[in-house]
């Protein structure tokens, strides 16, 4: 892979990781304009590790928050009388809350590494989601804050969470940030609870791909390519979660329903009349 093309891959992987309109959906239509096999070992863990880049981002941007749950999750740890700090019960609910997806990512690697690759999976994921996440941003009871997140909640988010490696147009951010919607929490703290349930799950993934598909990464794509296209999506996706975080403070996610659907339809008549493969 050139220089070029891997910084166009972690723009887009920069932009997409955090939004809900699927990044994984992106980035293998992007990969395939550009010509390559996205059904390979190589490109699989290409698409995976550059992910760290952007979660690396999420972990900058919220450090002061993860410092504080951590320090209030160890202290319950520790002292009884501690473990009625929000933070100490939020700490639970993110551990709890990633362990669906990595259960069923390691079940299911197989098929979420070929065949839900498919197109025609992420078109279709792409625009029933779009209808799950129109019901959920139509709530009107979006009155929860993050001190209010207990450990159902958590396990809730993190089921929904599990489905996006299964059908890659849903979007890992569009499943968690509906979950969240659905139990209540408004519109920012959905998108919190989304970042923060986002940074385990997204770290072993792109950490377990690195090191059990190395060699296909160093014969396929190229570690300096790889690594150009981390930093890239890591500089980018800072950039984005800022500007997420001020827009859904005053606006719904209508704007991306519409470009989701419009995605879907588009990836659609491209594969009918043959113009990509699925």
């Amino acid at each position: 892979m050139n220089w070029l093309h891997a910084i166009i891959l972690g723009i887009v992987e920069g932009i997409t990781e955090f939004l809900p309109v699927s990044s994984t959906g992106h980035l293998n239509i992007v990969e395939k304009m550009l010509g390559y096999d996205i059904d390979s070992v190589g490109m699989t863990a290409f698409t995976a590790v550059i992910q760290i880049g952007a979660i690396l981002a999420a972990v900058v941007y919220f450090w002061s928050d993860i410092v504080r749950i951590v320090r209030a999750w160890v202290t319950g740890l520790a002292r009884k009388e501690e473990r009625s700090n929000p933070d100490y019960v939020l700490g639970w609910g993110i551990i709890l809350g990633s362990l669906p997806v990595a259960i069923l990512g390691l079940a299911l690697k197989d098929f979420i590494e070929v065949t839900a690759r498919s197109l025609w999976i992420i078109a279709g994921a792409l625009i029933v989601w779009s209808a799950v996440m129109w019901l959920a941003d139509r709530r009107t009871n979006l009155s929860k804050d993050m001190s209010q997140v207990s450990l159902k909640d958590a396990l809730i988010i993190g089921g929904f969470q599990a489905l996006a490696p299964i059908f890659p147009g849903i979007s890992r951010s569009g499943a968690t940030i509906s979950a969240g919607l659905f139990l209540g929490f408004d519109r920012v703290t959905a998108t919190r609870l989304s970042f923060f349930m986002g940074i385990p799950a997204l770290i072993a993934a792109g950490l377990l791909e690195a090191i059990t598909a190395a060699d296909h990464i160093t014969a396929t794509v190229g570690w300096t390519a790889t690594l150009i296209a981390t930093v890239t999506s890591g500089v980018v996706a800072y950039a984005t979660i800022a500007w997420l975080l001020r827009f859904v403070s005053s606006n719904k996610f209508t704007g991306f329903l519409i470009y989701r659907v419009i995605l879907g339809v588009v990836i659609i008549g491209l594969l009918i009349t043959g113009t990509v493969a699925a």
